[in-house]
């Protein structure tokens, strides 16, 4: 399960990125805490422009930021990254700790802050694949989402609590500080132990060619699909767990920061045991948006806040498995030399979305009640799974036939033989890389 950190390099930044991103997740939860209740009525609509103006910028620069990713060296990149969200977090803290903070300012900060994560994204995403071997990469990926979801177990709880105590203000403040803890990260990497990518040149056309390998690739087509339906109408946990708290169940700044960090818990234990599988397959990424969808229409039924605490567990676990599978089947099936492109389509497809659900999902919330958004979540997480298995009859990978004689009449046999697709795939880009290599020696020559 932890085999990749082993390396001293992938430690380093393993520690480093914990903590940063327990302060990401104070951050985040004070903010939407701080918009829902000092800036607005309880306007959910406000709390969903806020993460759309945060995740927004990635469904406009995101393919661009690719294009970064793969000419620059990763280490230079995400310094410069680093550094402008620190700026951008303390400017936040400081108008809301000198009490002159409007909505307007912080729209204005967050939009900002998408900008910088936009860049950050797809570089931190590639740069892993610098820290560990090939064959660890599935298994890196999936403790990079543990650490992240790690930080989202500590963070929301420590900033519910000290938000009540000293004010958001302070709470993004101590944000600023853990910024730190990955730019030292990034000082301390032994570059004799770093597996540099090739990096490409500049060029015409490269951003086409990430648009037309990922075309070709109807797996790749299928995930991204996915992703697109349940990162734009089920992965708005602020929106839910925020209304839910404060609507629904009448509770405070406090239960709100609890209610996130009991969904981390579930999506530690999806991310861990994502690890422990030697490579990803389409079939996990399928069950467990099915698992997300039925979690999601129970918690949505819950009566009382603890019972709807519960079940929180098992979306974060299945929204985890899903995510992580997902991430981790796209680079480990993608060519080094264009995956930051293609991860950069990845995360534009994710993250690109929330500024059309975030919104829609808040108005919902407001209309109809936090209850029915959920609802809408689990609706998209259905149909991603339908799309997906759709695909798989379509290419006569996925078998259902009825049981044997001797079975109840409504027991069915699944068979999926995407393995096989899935080692094609791998087999071409293995095919691919080496005729690229073989064509640049025939150039210098």
């Amino acid at each position: 399960m932890f085999r990749s950190l082993a390396g001293i390099n992938y430690r380093i930044w393993f520690i480093g990125a914990l903590v940063s991103n327990i302060g990401t997740w104070m951050q985040r939860t004070a903010q939407d805490w701080y918009v829902l209740t000092e800036l607005t009525n309880a306007d959910a609509a406000a709390v969903g422009i806020t993460m759309a103006l945060q995740f927004g910028p990635a469904l406009v620069i995101g393919p661009a930021a690719g294009i970064i990713a793969d000419r620059m060296p990763g280490r230079r990149l995400l310094a410069i990254t680093q550094t402008a969200q620190a700026l951008l977090a303390l400017a936040l803290g400081l108008i809301i700790v000198l009490g002159i903070a409007e909505l307007w300012m912080v729209y204005l900060l967050a939009l900002g802050l998408g900008i910088a994560t936009a860049v950050d994204a797809p570089a931190r995403q590639t740069f892993v694949g610098e820290l560990v071997a090939t064959s660890e990469l599935p298994n890196a990926v999936a403790l990079n989402s543990a650490s992240f979801n790690t930080a989202r177990l500590i963070g929301p709880a420590v900033a519910g609590v000290l938000t009540v105590l000293v004010g958001a203000g302070w709470v993004i403040l101590v944000n600023v500080a853990t910024f730190a803890a990955m730019l030292v990260a990034l000082g301390l990497l032994r570059a004799d132990a770093l597996q540099p990518m090739q990096k490409t040149s500049r060029g015409r056309g490269q951003l086409r060619a990430g648009i037309r390998y990922v075309a070709r690739r109807a797996d790749l087509v299928v995930v991204f699909t996915m992703v697109f339906l349940v990162g734009t109408f089920g992965f708005n946990f602020a929106i839910f767990t925020a209304t839910m708290a404060r609507v629904e169940f009448d509770r405070g700044a406090g239960a709100f920061g609890l209610l996130s960090s009991i969904i981390a818990i579930g999506s530690v234990a999806g991310a861990l045991l994502s690890a422990r599988r030697e490579r990803p397959r389409l079939r996990v990424i399928v069950l467990a948006a099915l698992g997300f969808a039925l979690s999601m229409v129970i918690a949505a039924l819950m009566p009382t806040f603890e019972l709807f605490a519960i079940v929180l567990i098992p979306i974060g676990y299945f929204a985890l498995t899903m995510i992580t599978s997902a991430n981790a089947y796209v680079q480990s099936t993608t060519r080094a030399s264009i995956r930051g492109r293609v991860m950069a389509l990845y995360l534009t497809i994710f993250m690109g979305g929330t500024p059309v659900g975030a919104p829609v999902l808040g108005l919902v919330a407001n209309e109809l009640g936090a209850r029915w958004a959920m609802g809408v979540g689990a609706l998209a997480a259905t149909l991603a799974a339908l799309v997906a298995v759709l695909w798989m009859r379509s290419t006569r990978d996925l078998r259902i036939r009825r049981g044997l004689n001797d079975d109840p009449w409504w027991r069915l046999r699944v068979r999926y033989d995407g393995d096989d697709f899935e080692r094609r795939m791998r087999d071409l880009d293995t095919a691919t890389t080496e005729i690229a290599i073989i064509e640049a020696e025939v150039r210098k020559t």
